[in-house]
């Protein structure tokens, strides 16, 4: 067993137009002063990462991990969330979807699909230069307009999405194969896959692929009524990246899991800052600890009621306090007795 990594804090929530949150620089120093040590950092943000260059360039990627450190920083992944939504969108959401790619591209789905394409494989040579082991993404998604199966949906449909989801994914999984990083989808609703049995129907699409990973958020579980931790106990050998994010589902006689259209802080279901929903922690953590978890785990804050600063502030701690110091010897060492066939045999009456 090992001891989990943390806590990190993923930035992509907390980049505003002011001080100090408009400058990696600036977020480095609040994060670090909050106890964080390590982030995850969005590389659809120029003005606190540049993908190309690190990917290009191993001299940026130094001197990057050099300004962290002296924060007492390091990295713990790279997210390409905006970018893999953009690998498979149904066409029902493409004027949603052109909004996370650049302006020039927007209107032409081809090519902003390709572009999308282009940032992951620079993803997976940024991830190997700056020593990366895991990267977050999402999968995107052609299927989802019909996750109800109402109207019946036609043989073969689901099948065809998901052989098609494959095919662009492959080529990607192999340049994350070359570059020696796991490719993480985070399972989240909206995405193609979005819960164990999806997942499983990727990973048959494309034959078990080894760099076919999941960031494991409990959130997005808890909401579609899931079990977070036997989750772990089916999936726990895939299970290579970690958001550390709450949430709380209280059903009513007025909407339920679908939400009714309603805003998040109106809706049955909806995120919390860590410890103030229903997500087993406790459990989850030392689930984790038990099946050897290799790595992060980070706060990702989405909470419709408390603020920002408030469940950064939180997030530190309770990560911490939840981490499990695994233990490097058994409990009851001082009564073990050395093996002996001979005397085992004998206690056996053989």
């Amino acid at each position: 067993m090992r001891t989990i990594q943390g806590p990190a804090i993923f930035l992509a929530q907390f980049v505003q137009q002011q001080a100090p949150f408009d400058t990696l620089e600036g977020l480095a120093r609040w994060a670090a002063d909050l106890g964080y040590v390590a982030v995850q950092l969005p590389t659809w943000m120029p003005e606190i990462f540049d993908l190309e260059r690190a990917a290009t360039s191993a001299a940026y990627c130094d001197d990057l991990r050099g300004k962290l450190a002296e924060h007492g920083l390091g990295i713990s992944e790279l997210s390409t969330h905006l970018q893999g939504q953009l690998v498979a969108v149904h066409p029902a959401y493409d004027l949603l979807m052109d909004g996370f790619a650049p302006a020039a591209l927007r209107g032409r789905p081809a090519e902003r699909r390709q572009w999308a394409v282009q940032q992951l494989q620079l993803a997976a040579r940024a991830s190997r230069n700056l020593g990366l082991s895991a990267h977050a993404t999402f999968s995107g998604a052609l299927a989802w307009p019909y996750f109800y199966p109402w109207p019946q949906r036609p043989a073969g449909l689901v099948e065809e999405a998901f052989a098609e989801l494959a095919r662009r994914w492959l080529p990607i999984l192999e340049a994350f194969d070359q570059a020696g990083v796991n490719l993480c989808f985070e399972l989240h609703p909206g995405e193609d896959l979005h819960d164990g049995v999806t997942f499983e129907r990727f990973l048959d699409a494309v034959a078990d692929h080894p760099r076919a990973n999941i960031l494991f958020d409990p959130s997005h579980m808890l909401l579609q009524q899931m079990d977070p931790v036997r989750f772990l106990d089916h999936y726990h050998t895939r299970v290579r990246a970690f958001h550390v994010k709450d949430a709380e589902y209280e059903p009513n006689g007025r909407s339920g899991v679908y939400g009714g259209y309603q805003s998040w802080i109106d809706r049955p279901g909806r995120f919390r800052t860590p410890g103030a929903g229903q997500v087993d922690f406790a459990r989850i953590f030392s689930r984790l600890a038990q099946y050897d978890y290799p790595g992060w785990a980070v706060l990702e804050w989405e909470d419709p009621l408390e603020s920002a600063a408030e469940g950064a502030r939180k997030g530190a701690t309770f990560i911490r306090n939840q981490i499990v110091q695994v233990t490097d010897r058994a409990f009851d060492d001082f009564a073990a007795s050395k093996g002996d066939s001979v005397r085992n045999r004998r206690i056996l009456g053989l």
